[in-house]
């Protein structure tokens, strides 16, 4: 037998004289005892649940209590399925880049930009390349005029050290 997580108030653990009660097909009772309710539940062999635990006057339904949460387990389960998990794919460059490096590093970003992800290219100065960071600026904004057709960035160029970066993220579809 498989153990319940309960987060609801059942049966014996609702502590209220009166309760407001909806019978298993949605139906409302109106104001009860919870004794009257218990009785209802226990003959047609199901639960009494807590729906909203209003201080007033709770609001209990009658359900089978096990087969309710298999099927939020089920729901939330399902929504886990369909969620999408959002990765940040990284491209590493240099101020000098090749045209041949620069078109392999864009056509990667691109898949990485189709399939859903963002894509952060870091520009690394090495030694006395950081006296030219307009070099890196124009690197990097060539990458932003090449991808301008399916990606918007996110911010523009920043220095971090010795690195500067941009994050492109893929444009909304319409």
């Amino acid at each position: 037998m498989f153990d319940i997580k309960q987060d609801l108030p059942i049966n014996e653990q609702i502590r209220a004289n009166k309760v407001q009660l909806i019978d298993e097909n949605g139906e409302k009772k109106g104001v009860v005892s919870l004794n009257e309710a218990l009785d209802l539940a226990y003959d047609k062999k199901l639960d009494l649940v807590m729906v909203s635990p209003n201080p007033d006057m709770p609001v209990c339904k009658i359900m089978n209590y096990g087969k309710y949460k298999f099927e939020q387990a089920k729901k939330e389960k399902e929504a886990r399925k369909k969620q999408k998990v959002l990765e940040v794919k990284e491209i590493r460059i240099t101020p000098n880049i090749e045209q041949h490096d620069f078109e392999f590093k864009a056509k990667n970003a691109r898949r990485f930009l189709q399939d859903g992800n963002k894509v952060r290219i870091t520009l690394k100065f090495r030694g006395r390349e950081l006296n030219y960071i307009k070099l890196g600026e124009a690197v990097l904004q060539k990458f932003i005029d090449e991808l301008s057709d399916i990606s918007t960035p996110e911010k523009k160029p920043m220095l971090e050290g010795k690195n500067m970066f941009i994050i492109l993220a893929k444009k909304a579809d319409k």
